[in-house]
């Protein structure tokens, strides 16, 4: 199987609700740059609430997808609650990440569309690959435990995802004590959700150099 690429199309749900839509804006541009920088890919925000980030790898694009959501949830204004429903697929790359074209893109846009009609937040297409029922209900786990998050519990796992440190580093960085650390990475799931990106992020890097 030739290199596949992972794109992520999303949008906020229900923006028209939010005060600040220049900080939510900014926020998305910011966490978009920053993934695309990190994992050499390319991100785009269009039509205000909505975004794309093409990733030159499939198997960063789960964790890619939990620390967008995880970066709206946190930065949710006070009385609201900032989310996306993010549409992940995974293909081959017909052309340059930055022209956003091709079967993925294609893919990804009509399963955003998709989920649009459901109460899911979440979803994964891989392309020319068998479905799996046990990945579906791996991505079915891990939007239900977001849905569930508060801004705390997404402050700290985004710290977490960006930064391979101890509690207690952690604490540091969030101004508590390492418990308070400790009882929010709990109360977020972080073991089980951690141990869930990993295995998707190594299935998805296997099927990249399956023939």
């Amino acid at each position: 199987m030739s290199q596949r690429i992972a794109v992520l199309t999303g949008d906020v749900i229900d923006s028209r609700k939010v005060d600040d839509r220049t900080g939510l804006y900014r926020l998305l541009d910011d966490n978009l740059a920053e993934l695309a920088s990190l994992h050499g890919g390319h991100g785009d925000r269009f039509r205000g609430d909505g975004f794309q980030l093409a990733l030159p790898r499939a198997a960063p694009a789960m964790e890619a997808a939990v620390a967008l959501r995880a970066a709206l949830i946190e930065h949710s204004e006070p009385g609201q609650r900032w989310d996306a429903r993010i549409a992940v697929a995974v293909g081959p790359a017909e052309r340059g990440l930055a022209e956003a074209d091709g079967a993925t893109f294609v893919a990804s846009g009509r399963a955003l569309d998709a989920l649009a009609e459901t109460a899911a937040h979440l979803s994964l297409t891989r392309l020319n690959t068998p479905e799996d029922p046990g990945l579906v209900l791996l991505v079915r786990f891990i939007d239900d435990l977001l849905d569930g998050w508060s801004p705390y519990s997404a402050e700290v796992i985004g710290l977490s995802l960006r930064h391979d440190a101890s509690q207690q580093v952690l604490a540091e960085r969030l101004g508590i004590r390492q418990p308070s650390v400790h009882k929010r990475l709990r109360a977020a799931r972080w073991a089980l959700l951690s141990d869930t990106l990993d295995y998707l992020g190594q299935r998805l890097a296997d099927e990249e150099h399956t023939p």
